[in-house]
């Protein structure tokens, strides 16, 4: 299959992942799945082996009158641990690696036939300044993109972390929700091979 664009030569990719039939159910689960992996559990209580101290016996068993008492941390008293103590929950959702796989090919072989994906031979800018990746993204006329390039590039990160709608990553970083939440997809020709063997 031919990926066609406007700023190379045409370029030749696998049908297996840039032709895929989209597959609206799996992709919607591992999505699902990424933002449940991003909650963090907001609920931690004690019990009351949890509780630190209360070692010591508070009196002995018996003579003085008082209820028999082992520890001080016991959930009736004050300072005790909690008798059903609420813990973080885990929202993290399983998904197969073939799954995960399947919804990326899935989501860039839609991007692919609705065009939004644009194939560059490089992306970068001489230094870090926001006004040179503004520079950039006029050249190509963009308005809200995911520039996939096939190393790190600090220069590069540097001068789009201030703008929202812009997000630069390494080829091995992407996934179903970073391709989604942007309009187009940028990606590099090295990138582009990198990103095809990985989903071989």
């Amino acid at each position: 299959m031919i990926i066609k664009s406007e700023h190379i030569s045409d370029v030749e990719v696998s049908e297996s992942t840039f032709d895929v039939e989209y597959n609206e159910s799996l992709v919607h689960q591992v999505i699902t799945a990424e933002f449940a992996s991003h909650r963090s559990g907001t609920k931690a209580q004690k019990t009351r082996a949890e509780v630190r101290g209360g070692g010591k016996k508070p009196w002995k068993q018996k003579g003085t009158g008082r209820a028999r008492a082992g520890t001080s941390r016991s959930p009736i008293w004050i300072g005790g641990g909690r008798a059903f103590a609420a813990e973080n929950r885990d929202f993290t959702k399983k998904v197969n690696k073939k799954m995960y796989q399947k919804a990326i090919k899935s989501i860039l072989s839609e991007l692919n036939r609705k065009e939004r994906i644009i194939v560059v031979d490089e992306f970068s800018v001489p230094e870090g300044k926001t006004k040179k990746f503004v520079e950039l993204t006029l050249k190509y006329k963009l308005t809200n993109a995911l520039v996939i390039v096939e190393a790190f590039d600090e220069a590069l990160w540097l001068s789009a972390r201030n703008l929202h709608k812009f997000e630069v990553i390494v080829s091995t970083q992407v996934n179903p929700l970073n391709l989604i939440q942007h309009e187009n997809v940028v990606v590099t020709l090295p990138a582009l091979m990198m990103l095809e063997e990985r989903l071989v």
